[in-house]
């Protein structure tokens, strides 16, 4: 297992020395990026240490933007539990970081993570001088976790899952993972399932426990009804038009949402459609394939300068941060990633609007969301274009019976909540875990 360790550092560092200087480059042609280049080198300016100076310092780290939305509410919890305990919150993309500002800014002291290189971490973890780090879900590095361990920082994984698609790959490296997880000194984990693969990789029984998923509670405090009138006006609805909403869209997704639209349309003309893709860069590329459809199309920034004058059935969302407001005008929603082989998107952020949701037979990556909304009846799994169609076209034309499963759904996610707390407890321990030496001496 140590020899597995040992090949991923010598590997981590070789390609690091080797790539470094192209990233270093690109760094230094976009200004945004050359400050995010050397804190994720582990150089950090002094006035993100000044901010951080103190102790209990709890460091916990999320990758991106899904991420971030639960850490926001473990962030509130543990900032209830213990009020004078400082955080240092970090990511490693730019939209997870441009989320972070805001939702956890004024709580933490927001920065980039380090590669996962030996002397990156070395000097983030030296600079800082946590007594706990956190990571989030899958964020499993094994230079950054081992190294802290070693310097005798508490380590743990929460809100942790390990889907079935992941562990597959997991697997193949399981002594590297192994000898990883036993650096790790508690696994709060979302579901049964998800604890019982982390032990398959390696990680100890006794360590171990299951807490929910934190996105639950951070999704309760999202949906505000003062946005929907926002948005109508921004989407040019007057309020009776049907919206059909794609969201978080993958490649090859499209063509099966403007099959199933084209079909509803023979029968619902006025069906206004709304293709929010995972990636937005993708949204020229998504608005010539509608164009070749025969169909108008505006993208969300033309709409945005025209000020809400729509003169297309179609709309590609080309903007960041907006679906979550945008579920709340919608009257269907299919959720992406899930008819394609990727594992499926967060269906509860819809659910938690209270709409009715679809979604395609590939969820294997938020299986516990889907047990949920299926246990208490809100919501529908289809198989393909003709099925998306058959139900978008069902729902919009029995409006009781969608605002019913809606309705469940919206009730599955507020009924559970609580996990950002039991994740903020297992956190807790741990700092107090890492203090009890100081304490004594």
């Amino acid at each position: 297992m140590k020899f597995a360790y040992m090949a991923y550092k010598y590997l981590s560092g070789v390609l690091f020395m080797v790539l470094f200087p192209a990233y270093r480059l690109y760094g230094h042609l976009r200004a945004r990026n050359r400050e995010e280049l050397r804190q994720r080198a582990g150089i950090y300016p002094h006035h993100l240490h000044r901010k951080a100076v103190g102790s209990p310092l709890v460091w916990i780290h999320a990758v991106s933007v899904g991420e971030v939305s639960a850490a926001s509410s473990i962030v509130e919890a543990l900032g209830r539990q213990m009020p004078r305990c400082r955080i240092v919150f970090s990511t490693t993309t730019f939209h997870g970081y441009a989320a972070a500002l805001k939702k956890i800014d004024r709580r933490a002291t927001l920065v980039y993570a380090p590669f996962d290189f030996i002397i990156a971490v070395r000097r983030a973890l030296m600079t800082f001088h946590p007594d706990v780090l956190v990571c989030l879900e899958t964020e499993l590095w094994p230079n950054w976790l081992v190294e802290a361990h070693r310097a005798g920082v508490k380590t743990a994984l929460v809100n942790g899952r390990i889907s079935v698609r992941s562990i597959k790959g997991y697997l193949r490296i399981r002594p590297l993972m192994q000898f990883t997880l036993a650096h790790v000194d508690a696994f709060s984990m979302i579901c049964e399932a998800d604890a019982r693969r982390i032990e398959q990789l390696g990680a100890p029984a006794d360590r171990i426990c299951v807490n929910g998923n934190a996105k639950y509670d951070a999704l309760l405090f999202q949906p505000d009804p003062r946005l929907i009138e926002v948005m109508r006006k921004q989407y040019g609805l007057t309020g009776t038009e049907p919206v059909f909403l794609a969201g978080s869209t993958r490649h090859d997704e499209e063509p099966a949402v403007l099959d199933a639209y084209q079909q509803v349309r023979k029968q619902i003309p006025d069906v206004l459609l709304i293709i929010a893709p995972r990636h937005v860069e993708r949204a020229a590329q998504i608005k010539r394939l509608v164009v070749t459809r025969g169909l108008p199309c505006q993208l969300r920034t033309e709409l945005m300068e025209s000020g809400g004058n729509r003169s297309a059935p179609v709309v590609i969302m080309d903007t960041m941060g907006e679906l979550q407001a945008t579920y709340g005008i919608a009257s269907i929603v299919f959720c992406g990633g899930s008819l394609v082989p990727l594992g499926g998107q967060n269906i509860l952020e819809a659910a938690a609007w209270g709409k009715p949701v679809l979604y395609g037979p590939s969820m294997d990556d938020f299986l516990d969301a889907q047990i949920l909304l299926e246990n208490a009846k809100g919501g529908t799994q289809i198989r393909d274009s003709a099925d998306l169609a058959t139900h978008v076209e069902f729902f919009l034309t029995h409006p009781r019976e969608a605002e019913a499963i809606g309705r469940r759904a919206q009730e599955a996610v507020r009924s559970n909540s609580g996990a950002a707390t039991k994740h903020a407890a297992v956190i807790q321990q741990m700092v107090m875990q890492a203090l009890a030496p100081k304490d004594k001496r």
